[in-house]
C-alpha cells in the first residue's frame, strides 16, 4: 500500500499525497493492509493485560494524538482505554494527577506558563522543554520526547502582502501603515493576544477585528483583514497562499508536544512502551501533524482512522 505519510514527509508530499487521504484511507479499509506482524512495529510483550488510560482534550489535534498513543500501545500488548475530551489543560492535568487518566499529549509552553508560573520570555525550544520536564518532575510526572512540531498562535499575511510589503518576520510590519489584524474574541487582552502584541512589537498601526476561529481565513482571502492570527498546525496552511511571519521577539514562545505519564504507570512499563512513544513523537514534524489535521478536522476522516494509517505506514503497528 501507497506510502501515506512519513517520518520524510515533506510539504510537497503532504499537499499532493496527503490531500487525499480520503482516497487512500478509502483504499486501506477495502483491501486492508497486507503487511505481515513481523515486519510491523507493535509486538506483544510482557505487557499483556496491563491496563493503561489514555487522555485527550476536546479538538481534532488531540484526538488524533490520544488514538496515535492508544492504538500503538495496544500493538504492544497494553489494554488500553481512551478517554476523550477530557477538557481543558487543567481539567486533564487534574485528572492525570488524580488517576482518572496515566498518560496525554500536553503543550511545553502550557507547562510552563500556565502551571511552572514562568513569566518571562524563553530564548528556545530546549530550554522550554527542560523547564517542562522538571516541573513535571518534581510533581510525580515522567516528560518524554517533544514533537518536533509546536502549535502556538502566529501572525500570517497573503504572499501578495508580504511580498509588496517586504514582509518576513512581525516587526516588519511596523513600517507598513494601517492594516487590519484579525484575531478570535478570547484571544484579544493577554501577553499573547492583540494587547500583548502591539506592546510588544509596538504595532499602533494595527487595527483589530475579532472574528470566530477559522473565520480569518475566509476574511483573508477576501481582502477583509491583511494579517490573521493562526496556530501554526492549522490545516488550512497547507492550502493557501499565507505566509507565516517569523516571531522574531519570541513572543508566543514554544509549544511542542510530549507525553506526561504518572511515575507510578511509568515504573510499571515495559520499555517499549515510552520507546515507541518517543519514535511516534520524533516522526511528527509540522508537515506530518498539519496533514493529519487536515485529514480530520477538514476531510472529516474519523481521528481513529487517521491514527491507523499513520501507524501502519511508519511501520509502529
Amino acid at each position: 500500500m501507497r506510502k501515506l505519510i512519513s517520518h520524510t514527509l515533506n510539504r510537497r508530499r503532504a499537499l499532493g499525497t496527503l490531500g487525499a487521504l480520503g482516497a487512500g484511507l478509502a483504499a486501506a479499509t477495502v483491501s486492508g493492509c497486507t503487511a505481515t506482524t513481523a515486519n510491523l512495529g507493535g509486538t506483544k510483550s510482557g505487557a499483556a493485560g496491563r491496563r493503561i488510560t489514555v487522555g485527550s482534550k476536546g479538538f481534532a489535534e488531540s484526538w488524533i494524538m490520544g488514538e496515535l498513543y492508544a492504538q500503538g500501545l495496544r500493538a504492544r500488548g497494553y489494554q488500553v482505554d481512551l478517554k476523550t475530551n477530557v477538557g481543558s489543560s487543567d481539567i486533564i492535568n487534574t485528572a492525570l494527577q488524580s488517576g482518572q487518566i496515566d498518560v496525554y499529549p500536553e503543550y511545553t509552553g502550557v507547562i510552563v506558563v500556565n502551571w511552572a508560573g514562568t513569566d518571562t520570555a524563553l530564548g528556545t525550544a530546549e530550554e522550554t522543554y527542560d523547564i517542562a520536564k522538571k516541573w513535571e518532575s518534581e510533581h510525580g510526572v515522567t516528560t518524554l520526547q517533544a514533537t518536533p512540531f509546536e502549535n502556538k498562535n502566529a501572525i500570517a499575511v497573503r504572499q501578495e502582502f508580504a511580498d509588496e510589503h517586504g514582509l518576513e518576520k512581525v516587526s516588519d510590519l511596523k513600517g507598513i501603515g494601517d492594516f487590519i489584524y484579525s484575531t478570535y474574541p478570547d484571544n484579544v487582552s493577554g501577553a499573547i493576544g492583540y494587547e500583548g502584541i502591539v506592546e510588544t512589537y509596538g504595532l499602533d498601526n494595527m487595527e483589530l477585528k475579532t472574528l470566530s476561529i477559522g473565520l480569518n481565513y475566509q476574511a483573508i482571502e477576501r481582502g477583509e483583514i491583511q494579517a490573521a492570527d493562526v496556530f501554526t498546525t492549522d490545516p488550512q496552511l497547507l492550502r493557501s497562499d499565507l505566509v507565516v511571519l517569523e516571531d522574531d521577539k519570541k513572543l508566543f514562545g514554544f509549544q511542542n508536544v510530549v507525553p506526561l505519564i504518572r511515575d507510578d504507570v511509568f515504573d510499571d512499563l515495559d520499555a517499549d512502551a515510552p520507546e515507541f512513544l518517543n519514535t511516534l513523537h520524533s516522526l511528527l514534524t509540522i508537515d506530518a501533524i498539519q496533514a493529519l489535521n487536515e485529514a480530520s478536522a477538514i476531510n472529516r476522516i474519523d481521528p481513529a482512522q487517521v491514527a491507523k494509517v499513520f501507524l501502519q505506514e511508519n511501520g509502529l503497528m
